[in-house]
Order: C-alpha cells, then structure tokens, then sequence
C-alpha cells in the first residue's frame, strides 16, 4: 500500500518538470511509475545541510490535486452589524468570514488605500516627514502591504492557514505560496492582492472607511454602543472588533480610558543587520552561491533570548516611524528579492521585570524612548544611526560605515548609546555566537542600524479563550498582531476569522434565546 505522501531530493541541475518528479517518487517508493496515482507537490524547500545543496520536494499520492477553491464572501445588505477598527490582516479577514455568512460589517482604518498611501511613503523615505496616520504601519492592508509580505507561520494549531493562502492565491497572489516551505509575496505585489482582495469584498456589500481614525469607543454601562470618529461622527454597533496592529498607541489609550482591561506583555527591540547578499549566499550555499536555480539566501538564528526576525534577503531597510520624534526602522523585499542587500532584525527579549514602569503601557514608554534617542543620534530627517557590527562587538563606535540600502542614509555613531547597556551587551553575545554559526556573519562588512522596536506588540487586550471577547466590555473583540494574539500576515488573518466566528456563533446563540412573539 502506498503512503499519501513521501519526500524526495533533487540535485540544483536536476530536472524538475513532474516526469522526473515521477520518476523519483517511484524510485523512493521501489514501485513502476505506473503503479502511482496523480502526483501533487504540496510542499518545496531548500536543503543546505553538510554542504551540499538541495531541493527538498514533499510530494502527495492522494491522486488529482484539489482546485483552489475557497468559499467564497456572500451579498450582504443593509446597515453594518459589526465595526471593525483597522484594515490590517485581522480586520480585513474578520470582514471576508463574516461576509462568508452574510453578515454585513463596516471595516474602519485612519490610513489610505494602496495608491494615495505610496505617496505619503515616498515622503516618508525621501523627505524624512511622518504622517502618524499614513505610512509604514497605518493605511490599506496594515503594516504587511508594504513591509515584504511574508506567510510563514506556526499558526496552524490555532485556525486553517489554508484557508487564508487559497483566499490570497485567489485574489493575485502566486500560486508558489500554496507550496512554498516559506510562502512569500512581496512588497511590490501584495497591494494588489489587497486591493483585489477588498474590491471583492466590496462587491457584495461590505463597506471600508479611509482616513476614519477611531478616536473613542462608545459605551453602554459595560456594553459596546459603537464608536466616535476623529471628524466627530458616530456609528453605532453592538460587536466592534479591534484590529489596529501593533503601532497604534492612541488605540491602547482610547481603550484604557474606556475601562477595558490590558495588559503589559514581553516583546522584543534591538537593530537591523544588512549584509550584503552575495556574502550571505556563500555563507549559506557554499561552492553553490550563484547558481541560477537558488534565491537569495536567508537565514534564522536565536540564542539566549536573542534571535532574527523579519529576515529579507534581497531586501531594503525601511523607515518605519509613526511618530514624528521617533525613528523605527524595518525591513522588506520586493517578489524578485534582488536587492544587493540582505536584512534582518536582531533583537533581544524584553521581559516585564525588564521594564521600569508597572502599568499596562510601560513597553509602549520604552519604545518611545529608544526610538526618539535614535531620531537625535542620526541628526534629524529620519536618518539612522549605525555602527560596523565588528566595531558594535569591540564596544566602541564606527568612524564610517559601509553602503546600505536605508534611503534617508545612515550615520556612523555608537547605537550601543541608543541601546543601552543591556541590549548592546546582549546583543554583543549574541553576535560573536552567530560568527561561530555562520561563519563570516560578524564581518566589518555587516552595519546594525537602530532602532528595530516594533517586533510585536508591547501590550495585550486580554480576552476570554473560548468566545475571544473582551472580559471587561460585552461586545469588543480584540484580534491580531496588536492585540498580542498574532505575529505576522498570516496569523494575524487566521485570528481575524477565529474572530468572525466567534461573533457569528453569539449572534446565534442571541437569536436563539430571543422568545418568539405568541
């Protein structure tokens, strides 16, 4: 009896068209080739292992592979039954699950759709000016549209992962994400996914507010009313979801001085590291870097509480700032990944006995206070202060630093005065850990460039496990990567529907325990 599915290698100058695929699963398996049923690649990745280089192919053998078919949202109408504030991965699927069931909401975001919202970035990395409701982090999609859109996750415990990547492939991104061991869209091609995605929506009655910052939530004794609007106005609801991503502090405020119970949580700060690619690819492939077949080479490290994040090979170091006193930065790449530049985040664990304060909002202060240290360090304009990693593990300041692919430019200075003792000498540890893993990693070659502060959200809405609702306030629905119960576009989307569910599983049970009129 065959297996549903066995792996297979294949060499960088191997064919990879299915009859030698096919070929290679009946080896593995010692049958004939026409012993085997129709044939699905359901997983692809890379092996560098002991040097040498492979595909990595997990092949199905349940027979003809399944149509991309995803249920579809429904025709809602009528006035919104559920306020969803922002239009992030949480929101904007919370939207799609309720649709799904025709319930009709309206999904409410402080920032721009795709196209106004690249202007606004253009001026973000080219003139230094922060539009607190319209950039990296805030507009059409959240933080995801044009930060490198990676899908990769460990969410699958908590929801159906591809559920979410069939509705993603169906609305333009590449099918490769169904496969792909570390799915990946990019930030050039994700805000059309987006804006097909909420087109869709749209279609069949939900309805999207931009530049509708929501500046209060709207109270019933200890029931959710609705929400105010910056312009003044109101819209009433009886479930409002909050979605609003990490970065919206006015948000964990709003919610503070309604009664709604939060929560300090641990996340993590430090720098970004940029290497440059080709050094990266040989560290990584060996004799193989170059070979036409590879992509740019990534990787993930963690020791001791400090550990890689957002990894963009082929990528650029962005501005990631929502305040205009402070300096945040990130990383991204576009779906070819053929920037000459490879970044990541590095960063360390901050724990709650870490911070100084003990209210809810204390890791909210400390970001503050390393990314406006950092803005006053590179001299203004968003430009960013950096520091040779070999020169960072020497304990000392860089006189220069290498080219980097950070627009507004980066400044030679000593990020460990932005850091601070524990950070830097964690950080430092680290560093000359990671050289013994990959070696030529800690190279005068390598810039730290500060500050990285917005890993996850420094703060959570606690909320019950079973009906995800807001112990404190009947009706709100804390939801994704803001709330502390996501990390990433597809955990965050994953939730947002977890969400939906839960809202459509009390509307029933409302309906359900109304007496009907004699």
């Amino acid at each position: 009896m065959l297996p549903d599915e066995v792996s297979v290698m294949l060499g960088l100058d191997e064919p990879d068209d299915p009859e030698h695929v096919r070929a290679r699963v009946a080896r593995a398996l010692g049958v004939r080739e026409a012993e085997l049923p129709p044939l699905t690649v359901k997983k692809r990745s890379i092996d560098a292992r002991r040097g040498r280089v492979r595909f990595r192919l997990l092949v199905g053998l349940e027979g003809e592979p399944e149509e991309l078919s995803p249920e579809l949202p429904r025709e809602v109408s009528g006035p919104a039954e559920v306020v969803i504030v922002g239009d992030g991965p949480a929101g904007m699927f919370a939207a799609y699950e309720l649709a799904r069931h025709g319930v009709a909401s309206v999904v409410l975001d402080r920032g721009k759709q795709v196209r106004p919202r690249r202007k606004d970035l253009r001026g973000l990395t080219q003139l230094g000016v922060v539009d607190p409701d319209s950039n990296y982090c805030f507009g059409e999609g959240g933080a995801g549209t044009y930060s490198d859109g990676k899908l990769y996750t460990r969410a699958h415990k908590r929801g159906n992962v591809r559920d979410v990547l069939e509705v993603l492939a169906l609305h333009g991104a590449p099918p490769s994400i169904l496969v792909d061991a570390r799915p990946h869209i990019g930030s050039n091609r994700l805000p059309l996914v987006v804006t097909a995605l909420r087109e869709r929506l749209e279609g069949v009655g939900v309805r999207f507010r931009f530049e509708a910052r929501v500046t209060e939530l709207l109270l019933d004794q200890r029931r959710v009313a609705g929400v105010r609007l910056a312009d003044g106005s109101e819209i009433p609801a009886r479930q409002v979801v909050i979605a609003t991503g990490h970065s919206a502090r006015d948000v964990f405020m709003l919610l503070d001085r309604a009664g709604v119970e939060l929560e300090a949580k641990a996340f993590a700060m430090g720098v970004r590291i940029e290497h440059p690619q080709p050094l990266i690819n040989r560290i990584q492939y060996g004799a193989a870097a170059g070979h036409p077949k590879l992509p740019a080479a990534a990787y993930q490290l963690a020791d001791h509480g400090v550990f890689s994040f957002c990894m963009c090979p082929g990528g650029f170091v962005v501005p990631a700032s929502t305040e205009p006193e402070g300096l945040v930065v990130n990383g991204m790449s576009l779906s070819r990944r053929d920037s000459p530049f490879a970044n990541s985040g590095l960063v360390v664990s901050v724990e709650l006995e870490d911070l100084e304060g003990t209210g809810p909002l204390a890791g909210v202060e400390l970001q503050r206070r390393l990314e406006q240290a950092a803005l006053l360090a590179g001299g203004g304009r968003l430009r960013a202060p950096a520091t040779r990693a070999t020169d960072f593990v020497a304990g000392r300041g860089s006189s220069t630093v290498p080219k980097s692919s950070y627009v507004p430019g980066i400044v030679a200075t000593d990020v460990a005065e932005v850091l601070g003792p524990r950070i830097s000498n964690r950080l430092r540890q680290a560093l000359s850990g990671f050289d013994r893993r990959m070696r030529g990693y800690l190279t005068d070659e390598a810039v730290l460039i500060g500050v990285e502060s917005r890993t996850s959200s420094p703060v959570r809405v606690p909320r019950d496990p079973e009906t995800l609702e807001s112990p404190s306030v009947e009706g709100l629905y804390p939801a994704g990567e803001g709330a502390g119960y996501a990390g990433g576009i597809v955990s965050a989307a994953v939730d947002g529907m977890r969400v939906a569910r839960s809202i459509l599983q009390k509307r029933v049970a409302m309906r359900c325990s109304t007496p009907m009129n004699a």
